[in-house]
């Protein structure tokens, strides 16, 4: 192993590139519907206002329209699938486009609770792909 030394002065290298947010990618999945988990309950709230708060909270991501559309059309399909109903979220649009409502009733967070760890489940999973492909790297 090789013994790293100090450098009074050396600039911190742990910067990240920005990675551009893609539909079914488990990582761009999973900031996406952790949001969504928090945003009010019973009332439309606009995709865009949606899309500006990821961009403003992951600085280092860059997420669109159209991967967080298809995050939320994932996540009503798997409301239907475990509901059989359709009105757990809704997708909508208005004068300003597109909007999502979360239904509020006390079923819906325990549900985006195992939603969010299924998806950061399928990212470690990712990780750990990632990790074995990249062999002893020591």
């Amino acid at each position: 192993m090789v013994t790293l030394r100090d450098v009074p002065g050396l600039p911190d290298a742990d910067i990240a590139p920005p990675v551009i947010a893609e539909s079914g990618d488990p990582f761009a999945a999973l900031r996406i519907v952790h949001l969504l988990a928090r945003i009010p309950r019973g009332r439309p709230v606009r995709v865009r206002d949606i899309v500006d708060a990821l961009n403003a909270r992951w600085l280092d991501w860059s997420f669109d329209r159209k991967v967080v559309l298809d995050a939320i059309v994932q996540l009503q399909a798997n409301w239907m699938g475990d509901y059989r109903t359709v009105g757990g979220i809704v997708l909508d649009r208005d004068a300003y486009g597109e909007t999502v409502m979360i239904e509020d009733s006390p079923r819906v967070d325990p549900w985006m609770i195992l939603q969010v760890q299924a998806l950061a489940d399928a990212s470690a999973e990712r990780l750990r792909d990632f990790t074995r492909e990249q062999g002893d790297i020591s």
